[in-house]
């Protein structure tokens, strides 16, 4: 009976502890990691060795407290105690626990562990709110935790999702939290908003110390809002997931900011981070063979484009006439590759189709009557490009999603809704200053060589044309002599016939006596 009270006690006292670890009374004991409130912490876990965080001297005036910490892709696991529940712990690269704290509170613990095979380098940070500020995932009906501040990262091939639980209003410790669904006026949570930002680590970057040091840009309000772009802001009557298109290879940081119009308070989701690729799996590693295969097929095209620039490359006017559609196509490209494809109306797929295919006609319709001008247009820029492709495929520059997003566009539905955004950064000035180079070199040179020189290449049926009215005039012409077409085939077919007949007998084979 004994056993069975104790064991009462220490059941209790777990489900205590779930709101915010466990009051520790006196000296900390050995093994213990403090933290202060709004100091990032580095450290490493391993295995067999889990720890605990601990947060003293907490303000009064501190309603709740999120604690968060961060990997680059080796999980680590965060609970309020010791027993890993599913509703008082979470997994995972960034992942971060709510501490709602009660009266009089004024300390914190939370558990810390990996079961990585392999030591994990971590950097964590506990930050602070009053009970004005929202609560980031406190109207949680998706996710396993009770107020879930984690923003959950989903990828493929063409697009990045991110989703997170909608916040609820702050309140003061001790107090009821407010009701999420049961009115919807102005003084509720529906008159939350969420502000989404996206931060781009630098390019052809996957190194840890990168990623960590960058994440502490991405964790409080303030930097958030100085550093990172805001790509969208949502009501209480969106849905709570945005698409993005994925970088394979480019380090890119999303958060969420909540924000209260009326009081003017905000708060901030735990941020998280991709990749768009695995530093682990054989399949979508990202020290992939794909873009060496890209490398090769650009730089093929790329010469052949750029000697058709640079030297007299006689095609025909139908040839012509589609490389100036890959031109408008390019064009094309680049124009929703700029802010104007994040533009809601052409979320709409008609919208989309129909603009794109009007601006790419465009270009081989201006320049219908001078065709020496377009082919000239068209093998300097296509040719560039195909030498950037080359290029990017070495140095991880954001130029190749010029086209790639079209191609994603046209191969996947879902992508309509995913935001376009690129980083553009050093390497991309300088492919792009190069790409520049390249078509204005290119299209000088032609035009240059071309001056004064007939138009090429002569159209087929005026070649025929002339050819036909010089064999009529011109007696002395040794091609005015030849027999008609009907006759030479007649001609032919008779000696064809020969072949097939036997040698017929001449008579008298004697020779004849003088």
């Amino acid at each position: 009976m004994g056993l069975l009270r104790l064991l009462l006690i220490v059941v209790l006292a777990s489900v205590t502890r779930g709101a915010c670890g466990a009051e520790i009374v006196g000296n900390s004991s050995e093994g213990l990691l403090e933290f202060s409130v709004g100091k990032f912490r580095y450290l490493e876990l391993k295995k067999p060795f889990p720890e605990e965080a601990i947060l003293r001297h907490i303000s009064s005036n501190v309603t709740f407290v999120i604690f968060q910490i961060h990997s680059q892709y080796q999980n680590t696991t965060i609970s309020f105690s010791e027993t890993l529940l599913p509703n008082a712990s979470e997994t995972g690269t960034d992942k971060g626990l709510v501490s709602i704290l009660r009266p009089e509170q004024s300390m914190c613990t939370w558990h810390l562990e990996t079961l990585d095979p392999e030591p994990v380098q971590n950097v964590a940070i506990p930050l602070s709110y009053s009970e004005s500020d929202p609560i980031p995932g406190g109207c949680n009906l998706e996710f396993d935790v009770d107020i879930d501040p984690n923003i959950y990262l989903e990828y493929n091939f063409f697009e990045t999702t991110i989703k997170f639980a909608p916040a609820n209003l702050g309140y003061a410790r001790g107090a009821d939290p407010p009701s999420c669904d049961v009115k919807m006026g102005p003084d509720s949570r529906w008159r939350l908003q969420y502000d989404v930002y996206q931060y781009f680590l630098p390019e052809n970057d996957l190194t840890e110390e990168v990623l960590l040091r960058h994440l502490q840009r991405m964790a409080e309000v303030p930097q958030v809002q100085a550093n990172a772009v805001k790509v969208v802001t949502l009501t209480a009557d969106d849905k709570t997931s945005v698409s993005f298109s994925s970088l394979r290879g480019q380090g890119v940081i999303y958060n969420v900011i909540v924000r209260d119009p009326f009081l003017n308070t905000s708060t901030a989701y735990v941020p998280t981070h991709t990749y768009a690729c695995s530093f682990e799996a054989e399949e979508g590693n990202c020290s992939s063979l794909v873009r060496l295969i890209v490398t090769a097929i650009a730089g093929s095209i790329g010469g052949i484009f750029l000697v058709a620039a640079w030297w007299r490359f006689g095609v025909l006017t139908l040839c012509m006439l589609c490389v100036g559609l890959v031109l408008g196509f390019l064009v094309a490209s680049v124009a929703f590759f700029t802010p104007l494809g994040n533009l809601k109306i052409f979320r709409v797929d008609a919208v989309f189709w129909v603009t794109f295919s009007c601006i790419a006609i465009f270009i081989p319709v201006v320049f219908m009557g001078c065709l020496r001008i377009l082919n000239i247009l068209s093998c300097g820029f296509i040719g560039s490009y195909s030498v950037v492709l080359a290029v990017d495929s070495y140095l991880y520059t954001s130029l190749s999603y010029i086209t790639l997003n079209i191609l994603r566009r046209a191969l996947h539905v879902d992508f309509r809704r995913a935001f376009v955004n690129v980083p553009f950064q050093t390497n991309d000035f300088i492919v792009l200053a190069v790409w520049g180079m390249l078509a204005v070199s290119g299209i000088t040179l032609q035009i240059r060589r071309e001056r004064g020189r007939p138009f090429f290449p002569p159209h087929p049926y005026k070649l025929w044309k002339r050819e036909r009215e010089r064999r009529v005039t011109n007696i002395l012409d040794p091609s005015y002599h030849i027999p008609p077409l009907r006759e030479r085939l007649f001609s032919r077919l008779a000696q064809i016939e020969g072949l097939f007949q036997k040698e017929q007998p001449a008579g008298e084979r004697t020779p004849l006596l003088l």
